[in-house]
């Protein structure tokens, strides 16, 4: 079968399109044909190396997938053959076929497009696990989201709007922000033409913001903090912007906030029933229309290398996919 993968820590253009071995199903696994990858940004940073951990070579990009179960290993019994699951695999998702355990898979709600189911688990398995399980985002809130047009900040709008917060869109351009208040948002901030501190402030007067979800880092993360509400959550879930902020601590003694890292992969791996049941939520909210996961893009396997481009660049608004059967 084919897969899109590297060898060696080079950036995209490491990324080789190779004849690997058919996977087999171990007990206890399943064996997915891939119709559907979702990509992310972390997968660039794991193309150098840059991530917060280091993969094993050769290693594929993509680590949530969905397609079609084609075999069942030893012991299986939840799932038949031909039946659409969903998937977060940690990883090696850009092949024809992966084989993974099957309490890593969720049926796909009939009326969901594996595009769409793909492009679930992460950034909104990430957004729900942000604000119920770390911040307990309470109805009428107050949240701000940096990077509001990308794949985890859309991600992040619907779902504190379907907890019932107010949110707050942070974006580097007018065009993203008004794709972000389609979303959900009800008021934007440009953060290369506007302060970020002062039009937080008077957006949430007299209170300040309750919530800040930040997977951006970089220059603006010390101002929204700034702006934060007395005893409000700072949610801490990347660094896209490149740079790690190093944050004043007085500031969260005087506003007695916190300061909350988000870490979705260590929290799927420690509490496998908890994410299980948000992953349910999230497909019922999917097929009922609730949630929406914008595909900005899908690409050839033979394209991966492109498809990341894109991601890397910033050029992207919503989710990336990766279809390997093409």
């Amino acid at each position: 079968m084919r897969a899109a993968q590297f060898s060696e820590f080079g950036g995209l253009e490491a990324l080789r399109l190779e004849e690997v071995a058919d996977p087999v199903p171990g007990p206890g696994e399943i064996l997915i044909k891939v119709t559907a990858v979702g990509l992310n940004f972390f997968d660039t940073l794991m193309l150098r190396n840059k991530y917060q951990v280091t993969p094993p070579l050769p290693f594929s990009p993509g680590a949530e997938v969905a397609g079609t179960v084609e075999q069942l290993g030893e012991g299986v019994n939840e799932f038949g053959v031909g039946q659409r699951v969903v998937a977060f695999i940690g990883g090696n998702g850009c092949r024809e076929k992966v084989a993974t355990k099957a309490k890593n898979a969720l049926l796909i709600p009939d009326g969901v497009s594996d595009e769409v189911a793909a492009g679930i688990p992460i950034t909104y398995g990430t957004a729900l696990h942000a604000f119920k399980d770390r911040a307990a985002l309470k109805p009428k809130e107050t949240v701000a989201v940096l990077g509001a047009a990308g794949g985890a900040g859309l991600a992040a709008i619907e779902v504190a709007k379907l907890m019932g917060a107010r949110v707050i869109a942070l974006a580097s351009s007018g065009d993203k922000l008004a794709f972000a208040r389609e979303h959900g948002a009800v008021a934007g901030i440009n953060y290369e033409t506007e302060e970020v501190k002062s039009r937080l402030k008077a957006l949430t007067m007299p209170k300040g913001v309750d919530v800040v979800f930040d997977p951006v880092g970089g220059r603006f993360a010390e101002p929204a903090l700034r702006a934060m509400a007395w005893e409000g959550r700072y949610l801490v879930l990347g660094f896209a912007s490149g740079e790690i902020p190093r944050m004043p601590l007085n500031l969260l003694l005087l506003k007695g906030c916190a300061i909350l890292g988000v870490f979705w992969t260590s929290f799927v791996e420690r509490n496998p029933e908890k994410h299980r049941a948000n992953m349910q939520l999230l497909l019922e909210w999917c097929k009922e229309g609730r949630i929406a996961p914008h595909v900005h893009a899908s690409f050839a396997l033979v394209e991966t290398a492109k498809a990341l481009s894109l991601i890397e660049g910033r050029k992207v608004t919503g989710k990336v996919i990766v279809n390997p059967q093409l």
